[in-house]
């Protein structure tokens, strides 16, 4: 029987409640869940990526179905180097939607074989994103309501 792995692509800077929440509740849908810090070289990351694959790891220690790694290229060609035949992704609204939509097609026509699976956040996170973190924690905010337990950001 083929493994079912899905790929969790995104900058994940920070990785957030709403993320964990993600990875959690699609943790029964798969056999393995590959979290994938995309690195684009064109793009500053506010964090190190040694900090995200750091702070990853940390939330998830004791799930042995979830793995952290970096990539840098296509998703598409990332999933095929790890056999992953899902690409998984969190929809917070509409927004998220119509955007995703487009890659998830995109996706489909480069490669069939791996399909996208939607996650609907959970309503309590909804509202949080990463460049919204990022912004308070940039301009001096407390941040911890909206980030896992395992990650803990002096901003001050």
């Amino acid at each position: 029987m083929t493994k079912r792995i899905a790929v969790f692509p995104g900058s994940f800077s920070p990785f957030t409640k709403g993320h964990e929440s993600v990875v959690l509740r699609a943790l029964p849908l798969f056999d393995q869940i590959i979290v994938s810090i995309g690195i684009n070289s064109s793009k500053k990351e506010y964090f190190s990526i040694e900090d995200r694959i750091k702070w990853i790891n940390q939330i998830f220690q004791d799930n042995e179905k979830v793995r952290v790694m970096q990539y840098k290229g296509l998703t598409i060609d990332h999933c095929k180097k790890h056999g992953a035949n899902y690409i998984l992704r969190g929809l917070r609204n509409p927004q998220d939607f119509n955007y995703e939509m487009g890659i998830a097609q995109t996706n489909y026509s480069l490669s069939p074989d791996i399909e996208t699976v939607f996650i609907i956040t959970e309503p309590i996170y909804a509202h949080i994103s990463s460049t919204l973190v990022r912004d308070i924690i940039i301009n001096g905010g407390k941040v911890d309501q909206f980030l896992p337990d395992a990650i803990s950001i002096d901003n001050k």
